[in-house]
This record gives C-alpha cells, structure tokens and sequence, in this order.
C-alpha cells in the first residue's frame, strides 16, 4: 500500500470530542444509564471532572459524524452532551 493510500485510510474516520454535563444529583444516572447501553465506550477510562465538583465527562471518539458520535452514548448522557469535530495539531 502506498503511503498516500495509508494515510487516507487512517484519516477516514473522523475524531470527536464529546463533552457531557450533568448536575450534582444526577452523577449516578450518568454513569448507571451505561449499564443498559452497549458502547464501546463501557469499561474504558476517560476524563470527568464529577470528583472535583465540575459534573463533566469528556470521550475522544473516532465516528462518521456527530450524530454518530452521540450515539456511542446511552440517550440520558447523550441529550445532556456535544460532538466536536476535533484533529491533532502541533503546537509551536
């Protein structure tokens, strides 16, 4: 395979940066509501900020689109979260 037709291939799913938000009382919700869901995204760690007070939880995703995207989720995580078209950059 060729160098360009890899690179093509590895670029073809796009990543998304999906953040979630919730209220204090609803932490447990957030995180039971994957019980009844199958995601890719159960049993792997990812960022949240509910420890520290903030009730957020970030995934990086590779999804066709948003929607996609959200659909990894379980619909009370998802109606409560965004997708962000997100790429790699270098910083200088």
């Amino acid at each position: 395979m060729s160098a360009r037709a890899a690179g093509r291939k590895l670029s073809a799913m796009p990543c998304f940066l999906i953040h979630h938000r919730h209220e204090p009382h609803e932490c447990g919700v957030a995180f039971a509501s994957f019980r009844g869901h199958e995601s890719p995204l159960r049993r792997r760690p990812t960022l949240a900020s509910c420890g520290s007070g903030g009730h957020a939880i970030w995934w990086s995703v590779r999804a066709a689109d948003e929607q996609a995207a959200l659909g990894l989720l379980p619909y009370f995580v998802a109606r409560r979260s965004t997708a962000t078209r997100v790429a790699e950059v270098q910083i200088p």
